[in-house]
C-alpha cells in the first residue's frame, strides 16, 4: 500500500473514532414536570427546583433533560399530558404543580418513580401508603397550606373581630383540596364562633358569581383556598378583593404583592428545592418507596398596609410584629 494512500485511510479511520465513541455515550436521563399551571408563574419555583437538582449532581442541559407539561389551568387536560410523559418514558416524573397533577401521574404510572408536590395529606388522598414507608413508586414533599388553613382564619378574624360571618374560596375541580379545606375550615369557624359560607369557582367566570354572592352575604373576611388556578389569577383576585371591598388572606406571596390585603403560607423556594433533591438522589438509584415523604415547614405571613388602610382596617401591632414582610 502506498504511503499516501495508508495515511489517508488512517484519517479516514480516526475522524470516525469519535462518531463511534458518541454513539457509546449513554443517553441523558430525562425528567418529566407536570403541572396544572403555566410557565410564565412557574418561574421562582423552576429556580428552586433546578437548585434542588443541582444540589443532588444533575444541571439541566449538561447531565439532564427536563420535558416540562403545563395544563394552563386546566385540570381536566392532566391525564393526557401524564400520559404523553409516561410514552416519552421519562426517568422521574416530578408532579409538582398541585395535587390534581400528582394524582394524575399516579393513574397514568405505576412503574415510573414519581416525585410529587402537594398541600394535601397524601396518605389520606391515596398517593402513599404511608410518609415513613410510601412504598410502591410514589414519594414526594409536603407544605403546610391546608395545616395552617384555620390559621389563616384566625388571622382573618385578628383584623376584623367584630365579624360573625366569613367566606372560603375553593376549587370544585380538585375535591382532593377543596373537600378536605372546606371541613377542616368549617371545624375552625365552629370554635371560633363563626358561620362560614364556602363558595366555588373553577373559571374566571365564576369570580363575577362569587363575588355577586360576597356582596350579598357581606362577610367580614374572604380566605382563598390553595389551588393553583386560584394561584394563577392572584393579580386578578387581589384586584377584585379590594374593588369589592372584602378583606382577604390567601396562601401565596404573590396575591399580597398585587394588592390583596394577606397571605399566610409555605415557603415556595424551600418546597420546590426539596423536590428537585429527590428528583436527582431518584436518578442516582434511590427507590421511591424507600425515601419518606418530607415536610416544608417554614411559612410567611406578608401584610399589605396599604390596602388595610384602604378597607378602614388597623392592623394590630401584635399582627405586624409577627409578620415576615410588610408591604407599604
Amino acid at each position: 500500500m502506498r504511503r499516501r494512500e495508508f495515511i489517508t485511510l488512517l484519517g479516514g479511520a480516526a475522524a470516525a473514532w469519535p462518531l463511534v465513541a458518541d454513539a457509546q455515550q449513554p443517553a441523558m436521563p430525562v425528567i418529566g414536570f407536570l403541572s396544572s399551571a403555566s410557565p410564565d408563574l412557574y418561574a421562582d419555583r423552576l429556580s428552586a427546583f433546578r437548585q434542588g437538582l443541582k444540589e443532588a449532581g444533575y444541571i439541566e442541559g449538561q447531565n439532564v433533560a427536563i420535558e416540562y407539561r403545563w395544563a394552563e389551568g386546566q385540570n381536566q387536560r392532566l391525564p393526557g399530558l401524564a400520559a404523553e410523559l409516561v410514552h416519552r418514558q421519562v426517568a422521574v416524573i416530578a408532579a409538582a404543580g398541585g395535587t390534581p397533577s400528582a394524582l394524575a401521574a399516579k393513574a397514568a404510572t405505576a412503574t415510573i418513580p414519581i416525585v410529587f408536590g402537594v398541600a394535601a395529606d397524601p396518605v389520606e388522598i391515596g398517593l402513599v401508603a404511608s410518609m415513613n414507608r410510601p412504598g410502591g413508586n410514589l414519594t414526594g414533599v409536603t407544605n403546610l397550606n391546608m395545616e395552617v388553613g384555620p390559621k389563616r382564619l384566625e388571622l382573618a378574624h385578628a383584623l376584623v373581630p367584630a365579624a360573625t360571618i366569613m367566606a372560603l374560596l375553593v376549587n370544585p375541580t380538585s375535591p382532593a383540596l377543596a373537600e378536605t379545606y372546606s371541613r377542616d375550615m368549617q371545624a375552625a369557624a365552629s370554635s371560633l364562633g363563626l358561620q362560614l359560607h364556602v363558595l366555588h369557582a373553577s373559571t374566571e367566570r365564576d369570580f363575577d358569581t362569587a363575588f355577586a354572592t360576597l356582596v350579598q352575604l357581606r362577610p367580614g373576611a374572604l380566605v382563598i383556598g390553595p389551588d393553583t388556578f386560584f394561584y394563577a389569577r392572584s393579580e386578578q383576585l387581589a384586584a377584585l378583593t379590594v374593588r369589592h371591598a372584602v378583606p382577604t388572606i390567601f396562601q401565596y406571596r404573590q396575591f399580597a404583592a398585587a394588592g390583596g390585603l394577606m397571605s399566610y403560607g409555605s415557603s415556595n423556594t424551600e418546597f420546590y428545592r426539596l423536590v428537585g433533591i429527590y428528583a436527582g438522589r431518584i436518578l442516582k438509584g434511590e427507590k421511591p418507596g424507600d425515601l419518606p415523604v418530607q415536610q416544608s415547614t417554614k411559612v410567611e405571613l406578608i401584610i399589605t398596609l396599604k390596602t388595610a388602610k384602604a378597607l378602614g382596617l388597623t392592623v394590630p401591632l401584635s399582627l405586624l410584629g409577627r409578620a415576615d414582610e410588610v408591604i407599604e
